[in-house]
């Protein structure tokens, strides 16, 4: 794919699209317990595997970016929006280091694949704000690592788990959606 091809306005349009649609899901409250599902995390592996990495990464940038700009950001330091809500968030575009094998094959193994990437990798940022600067709520007895790998890392296995079954269910029911 050419560098003209990646920013066409329909792609760009696409992000836009994909980044709000994935902030109107950040509002919507899906939690289990202390755990949040995140379903824009969806999204966000859908236009990586219809577009790649770079588009990927561009489309959680402008996703963590949006929580500023409708004051959904918690902002306890500079540092910690910096990890929570701009590396977080676009690392989930990583999701696209799966596109071209995805796009060759359709398998869905390769599906599975992204979702694992994208969800790791964002949580992997969470985890690492709950030890630096969430460690005050961890539970009595709790360090701050084993407190933030529970409520990230379930958290990430959630979030994958309910993709994973949203994307594969509009695999079955929308082939064409997966193609650029």
């Amino acid at each position: 794919m050419s560098q003209t091809q990646v920013f066409s306005i329909r792609t760009l349009a696409e992000v836009a699209i994909v980044a709000a649609l994935a902030m109107a899901l950040s509002l919507i409250p899906l939690q289990v317990a202390w755990f949040e599902i995140s379903l824009g995390t969806t999204l966000i592996v859908l236009i990586s595997l219809r577009h790649g990495t770079l588009i990927g990464l561009i489309t959680g940038l402008i996703w963590g970016l949006l929580h500023f700009a409708l004051g959904t950001a918690y902002f306890l330091s500079v540092p910690q929006v910096l990890i929570e809500y701009v590396l977080a968030f676009t690392f989930a575009g990583l999701a696209g280091l799966a596109q071209k094998p995805f796009a060759k094959t359709g398998k869905d193994r390769y599906l599975i694949l992204a979702v694992i990437i994208g969800a790791f990798a964002k949580y992997f940022w969470h985890f690492v704000a709950g030890v630096i600067f969430w460690s005050d709520y961890a539970w009595k007895g709790w360090g701050a690592v084993s407190y933030s790998l529970i409520i990230n890392g379930v958290s990430g296995i959630l979030t994958a788990l309910a993709a994973i079954l949203i994307l594969i269910a509009v695999k079955k029911a929308y082939p064409k959606l997966y193609k650029s």
